[in-house]
Order: C-alpha cells, then structure tokens, then sequence
C-alpha cells in the first residue's frame, strides 16, 4: 500500500495518525471497519462484480468509497493491518448459513483474518466481512463472547485437526463456522469467488445484501427490506421508493454510489425490485 492509500483508508475509517499495532489499535480498527465499511453485494446485481486482489479491494474503499463481501473486505484489511505492522494471515473458512444443509467444515466459502502482534500476547481472529460477525476480533481460545445482540462461543472443531468452531448465538445470519488454522492464499478463493458472485443458486446472486454492524446491534438491508436488529428485537420496513431506498444506502450504510450514473441507479433498483417482487411471491 502507498501512503496516500493508508493514510486515505484510515480517513475512511475516521481515524488520525498511523495508528501503532497495539490490540487496543486493532480492536478501533475493527470497530471503525464494521460500522463504516459495509458489507454490500451490490454490484454482484449490476453484473460487474469486483475480483478478489487485495489491492483492487483497497482502492474500491478508499478511492470508489464502496464497501464489498468477506474476500474483499477481509483482504482489504489484512492488508492495512500487515501495512501497519501487525501479523496477519488469511484462514479458509467454513460458514453455515440458517438454511443452509452444508455439513460442518471447512469449504472455502468465508476468508477470515489471523492476527498477532509484537506488543500483545496471542492470536487474534478478525472478521470484517460477516455482516453478522463480531464488533470487535475474538481471542483464539476457546470460550463465549459477548457483544451486543450476539454471543460467540469458539472451540476446537470436532471437523478436523486444526481447525477451530465458532458457534453464533442466537442464530441470525448464520449458525457457525469452521476456521483453518492452515494459512491461506486469496487466489485459492478464486472458484468460490465466481460462484458466489455470479451463479443463479448463490444466495447473494438472488437477493441484494448491505450491512453494517455497531456496539448495539445490526442494520440489514435485504433487496428492498430494511430492518434494524438489536438486544431488544427487531424493527422492520419495506421501502418502494426508489429515491428512499437510495438514501438508505446514503445514509444509513455510507454508501452515495457515486460511481453509478442516473442509469445504472435506475437499472440497479429495477433488477432489486425484480427479485423482492419474487421473494415476495414465494411467500405468498
């Protein structure tokens, strides 16, 4: 990363100074990234979605001021951390989503972050790209973690050697995961990546996500259904309004999308507007 990309990136993050790679730094680090950086999959809907090279991911953030999904916000981030002079690698993961038969595993579906450094004892497990994930990184030892809505409880995996369980509780979003502590590549997610990104079955191809976490809950929005879920439930809207829709995005994910003109806004709300009318009907 050049200056201009981390000192731009921590602007973005609403951070000053070059922050010193204390846990302290990674736990503002972390915080910062899951509420301004979201989880978003929209231009997996656009037809145009964004490869996997950590460099590309950093200039989609700091220059395109988007957000992105796990192998780009992870890759992201793993590579301001290591530029700010912590250790971190990329660990192949395995999630399980709430309707989701996969056995337990690791299957490559999820890119989560290892990380340790010099002033603090550990290895540390980051995850910027789980919408339902932690506020702040985890220890990697086994017990519960509370924060906010959600509890995280890690243990071995009975799955296989050297391989960690994280359990979410109460189930929202997923229902665990398996972490590799083997290091990983970002090419090795490539054929995920296509699948994820561009199949019909994916469930990110189907429904447009945007997310972002903060100390007290979650904001979702699902194609055109926005809710905000906290300790004490959950509120929920449907928005028809494609002018509020998109200030939704503006305002409440840091989101302007400046990059699309009038038209690729017009044929983005359409193709959402398609999909929500579908899910609509399959309910009915």
């Amino acid at each position: 990363m050049s200056t201009n990309s981390t000192a731009g990136y921590l602007e973005r993050l609403g951070l000053e100074g070059n922050p010193e790679p204390t846990l302290e730094n990674l736990r503002r680090l972390h915080r910062a990234h899951v509420e301004r950086i979201p989880y978003e999959t929209l231009d997996f809907h656009r037809g145009v979605p964004a490869g996997l090279d950590p460099a590309e991911s950093v200039r989609r953030i700091v220059e395109g001021r988007r957000g992105g999904y796990c192998f780009q916000l992870n890759g992201a981030f793993g590579t301001l951390l290591a530029e700010l002079g912590y250790r971190v690698t990329l660990h192949s993961v395995g999630v399980q989503g709430t309707d989701d038969l996969a056995p337990v595993g690791v299957n490559g579906n999820h890119l989560a972050l290892l990380v340790s450094g010099d002033a603090f004892e550990g290895r540390w497990l980051a995850d910027v790209g789980l919408g339902f994930a932690f506020h702040e990184p985890l220890p990697l030892r086994a017990g519960r973690t509370e924060q906010g809505p959600f509890a995280y409880e890690l243990a071995p995996s009975a799955a296989a050697p050297g391989v960690w369980r994280l359990d979410h509780h109460p189930v929202r979003g997923f229902t665990g995961a398996d972490i590799s502590t083997a290091e990983a590549r970002i090419e090795e997610f490539g054929a995920e990546h296509v699948r994820l990104s561009t199949s019909p079955g994916s469930e990110f191809v189907r429904t447009a996500r945007v997310q972002r976490r903060d100390a007290l809950g979650t904001d979702l929005l699902l194609g055109r259904v926005l809710t905000r879920i906290t300790a004490g439930g959950e509120t929920r809207r449907e928005i028809d309004d494609a002018g509020e829709w998109f200030g939704v995005l503006r305002d409440t994910f840091g989101l302007p999308l400046d990059d699309l003109d009038a038209v690729e806004r017009r044929r983005l709300w359409e193709v959402v507007g398609a999909a929500h009318e579908e899910w609509l009907a399959a309910r009915r």
